[in-house]
């Protein structure tokens, strides 16, 4: 009684009534039956009041909570988990997620986690439904917005515009080959960049290969057009196609005879004049086969000219050769006595790899033209590379003999930029092995190239391994694989 004496007191004291003399009256009105009904019902009209407060408080305080999620990107994996006690801490009892679905996420409740695929790229809002603390069952969901920024997918962003086929010198944006050479096989894939498909310019790398039957030699060529040089392409063309001309027409079959004579005395009987010998023969014939190169792109960048001065406008250009420039690697190589034996050159910054029988060891076969040099990489089109102080021609040959090897590779910087990053990393057997592991599916698209398969089969996931993305490596990708 007291409890609902006081309660009267004070409710009639706010209206500027004082009972305190009288006390009976207060007694008696305090003890009807009606009024102890009505102050019940005020209580609990009170505490009703008081919790509606409450929750639109509680409503409101979500609702102007920041909550920031990280962008996306269209087509890569999201996962974004909230703090398992950020909705507890805001007296949300119950909440779920709307919007996801076409953006291709979902909720996941008991890891507090939003993740999936993206499938969209913009500006959302994604909507929680959500009850808060005193709240019943079957009330209404309120709606609380959170912005969600999905970024394009950057391979989305590049055009793929066909090169001209009407302009000179044009050849194909895509080209790739394979097929046996002698008890091996080669696949080779030449891939116009990102950066040339997107203004519709022309692929400047370029490749070659040729197996001698008769002799049983085979050489393999790949080539980089410098792309401050407009007609690079068919520097690059030139290149690889005439050096494999000129081992084929103008070196004879005794030259390869007598090299075979020479590396055999050498292998059984460790005679190094023998090996001297077989260097002079085989080093010699590959430096005039690039001199012939040379001296053939020369020829044509005059011709060039004479036909079509108009095309010839480069200020910065010193010559008509200037714009053909093309670094060139080669390896030409042949099973002799149960080994390998591999003849390189190079000049640029391609390198020429190779990785033994049972894949424990790898190593750089050429010498790349970067390092104190770099920002000026040599081409075979300029002609101090034969008689250069600094890096005198002799240097750019190179002859192996190898046990076996499980793959030779020759490739441009496309692929060497965007896999190994630095030089160093070509000397670093792990990495060799990792791009081997890369090759075989251990890649974000998880395409595989099973060099088990046919050449049709391993020559088209070559070329579909070659699209992989590499962030600002958009160049020309050509990759030569000898397994």
């Amino acid at each position: 009684m007291n409890r609902e004496k006081n309660y009267v007191t004070e409710l009639l004291s706010k209206q500027g009534i004082n009972v305190s003399k009288n006390e009976q009256l207060l007694d008696a009105f305090v003890s009807d039956d009606e009024i102890q009904d009505s102050i019940i019902s005020i209580k609990k009209l009170q505490k009703r009041i008081m919790e509606k407060w409450k929750i639109k408080t509680r409503v409101l305080d979500f609702k102007n909570t920041s909550i920031i999620i990280p962008n996306g990107t269209e087509g890569f994996d999201y996962n974004h988990n909230f703090d398992s006690q950020f909705f507890i801490e805001k007296e949300v009892i119950s909440y779920a997620f709307k919007g996801l679905e076409e953006l291709g996420l979902t909720f996941d409740p008991k890891a507090n986690s939003i993740s999936g695929k993206l499938i969209a790229n913009g500006s959302f809002k994604i909507q929680i439904l959500f009850k808060v603390e005193g709240e019943e069952d079957s009330s209404e969901l309120h709606e609380k917005s959170i912005n969600f920024v999905i970024n394009p997918d950057p391979k989305s962003l590049w055009k793929n515009i066909p090169s001209d086929k009407e302009a000179i010198y044009w050849k194909e944006d895509n080209r790739s080959s394979a097929m046996d050479i002698g008890d091996k096989k080669i696949v080779v894939s030449s891939k116009r960049g990102r950066s040339h498909q997107n203004v519709g310019s022309f692929r400047d790398d370029d490749f070659a290969y040729k197996h001698f039957e008769k002799t049983g030699w085979t050489v393999v060529t790949v080539a980089d057009g410098a792309g401050s040089a407009s007609l690079s392409r068919k520097g690059s063309e030139l290149a690889c196609q005439e050096l494999i001309n000129y081992l084929e027409e103008e070196v004879s079959d005794e030259t390869w005879n007598q090299f075979d004579i020479e590396i055999k005395k050498f292998i059984t009987s460790k005679d190094e004049q023998a090996l001297i010998n077989a260097k002079e023969l085989g080093i010699q014939s590959l430096y005039q086969s690039v001199l012939h190169s040379h001296k053939h792109i020369k020829k044509i960048a005059e011709d060039t000219y004479d036909q079509y001065p108009e095309i010839f406008t480069n200020p910065r250009a010193k010559n008509n050769f200037d714009y053909f420039h093309s670094t060139l690697i080669c390896a030409v190589f042949k099973k002799i006595e149960e080994k390998y034996v591999i003849i390189t050159f190079s000049v640029g910054d391609c390198p020429i790899g190779i990785v033994n029988k049972d894949k424990t060891k790898a190593k750089l076969l050429n010498w790349l033209d970067v390092g104190e040099f770099g920002g000026g990489t040599r081409f075979v089109t300029q002609a101090e590379i034969f008689h250069s102080k600094e890096r005198p021609p002799a240097t750019r040959f190179n002859l192996h003999i190898e046990e076996d090897f499980s793959y030779l590779f020759l490739m441009t910087d496309g692929i060497y930029d965007a896999k190994f990053e630095v030089e160093a990393n070509l000397e670093k057997t792990e990495k060799w092995l990792t791009f081997l592991n890369d090759l075989d599916g251990n890649n974000e698209d998880k395409i595989k190239v099973d060099f088990s398969e046919e050449h049709e089969v391993v020559e088209e996931q070559l070329n579909n391994w070659m699209d992989f993305w590499s962030k600002g490596n958009h160049d020309d990708r050509t990759l030569a694989i000898i397994y």
